[in-house]
């Protein structure tokens, strides 16, 4: 038996349409509060702002207000929020990557990791010195870069620009000046060896 389709117009599409989703109360603050953190690693601001935008796109429907800092202050009990463990965490990932104590700070920042906070985070000399070591091997720049241009001008434009990147990526330009001036990778080694046994 021959199966009839419904007639469709040319270029029409089924579309279903989404339903709004509900707004919310206590229970559903909350719900959305795990969620999140049990997703992500998160710090105490960045939920906050995650629940203040979700109460901004669906509105509440409860008899009592929205008690956020409550929330979240039950939260930091429980340590489902830790802003030192993610705060560690964070600073830790971003100097493994080569990133300077410049741009660790202004990521805890952006997290709201408070200031006394992300001051007792930022890294210390010889993990400063490591982080700028570990963005030139990356990067290859510096005595990482065997092919670099024999020109002098090319090869001063070549340093200005590679110097920029380290000022953007958060090494200081100090810190910066050394690693691209080395001869060697050696020395750039002996120059985190040296801070390194100075913290001890």
């Amino acid at each position: 038996m021959a199966r009839i389709w419904p007639m469709v117009e040319d270029g029409a599409t089924f579309r279903r349409k989404r339903r709004a989703p509900k707004p919310l109360d206590r229970v559903r603050i909350e719900e959305l509060a795990l969620a999140y953190v049990a997703r992500f690693a998160t710090s105490a601001g960045k939920l906050e702002a995650y629940l203040r935008r979700k109460l901004r796109e669906r509105g509440w429907d409860d008899e009592s207000d929205p008690d956020i800092e409550a929330l979240i202050a039950r939260f930091v009990e429980k340590s489902y929020v830790d802003d030192a463990i993610y705060g560690r965490a964070k600073a830790q990932g971003l100097l493994a990557r080569g990133y300077g104590a410049r741009r660790v700070d202004q990521a805890l920042k952006a997290a709201d990791i408070g200031e006394g906070l992300r001051a007792e985070l930022g890294p210390d000399e010889s993990e400063r010195r490591e982080a700028a070591l570990a963005f030139a091997r990356r990067r290859r720049f510096g005595p990482f870069d065997a092919a670099e241009p024999r020109d002098v001008d090319a090869h001063h434009k070549l340093r200005e620009k590679r110097l920029a990147a380290m000022l953007r990526a958060g090494h200081d330009f100090d810190a910066a000046r050394r690693v691209l001036d080395a001869a060697t990778i050696e020395e750039l080694e002996q120059w985190v060896a040296e801070a390194r046994d100075a913290a001890f």
